[in-house]
């Protein structure tokens, strides 16, 4: 999959989902400087990694999207694709 044009994945949906988790994690930040309750910060970490999750299985997608149009138009099988995609996305977790 190394060898996909990276903008076909790395879009401006994929940049701005990342920036609403930078911002889910600076506020988180400031909950802490605020010495917040505890529940109230696991619960926005909590949604910050679930966001994290998203953004990869989201990379992950369009990236075998692409790559098994490539192979399909190269008359290749997308199996192994499939297989390293499924890799990524259990490695991630």
């Amino acid at each position: 999959m190394d060898q996909v044009k990276q903008q076909s994945y790395y879009g401006q949906e994929t940049k701005n989902r990342l920036k609403r988790i930078e911002g889910q994690v600076r506020g988180v930040l400031k909950m802490m400087e605020e010495e917040k309750n505890c529940k109230d910060v696991i619960t926005q970490l909590s949604a910050a990694r679930t966001a994290m999750d998203r953004a990869i299985g989201y990379i992950v997608a369009k990236n075998l999207e692409t790559c098994i149009r490539d192979a399909h138009e190269e008359g290749e099988s997308a199996e192994e694709l499939i297989n390293e995609a499924v890799q990524m996305i259990v490695k991630s977790r």
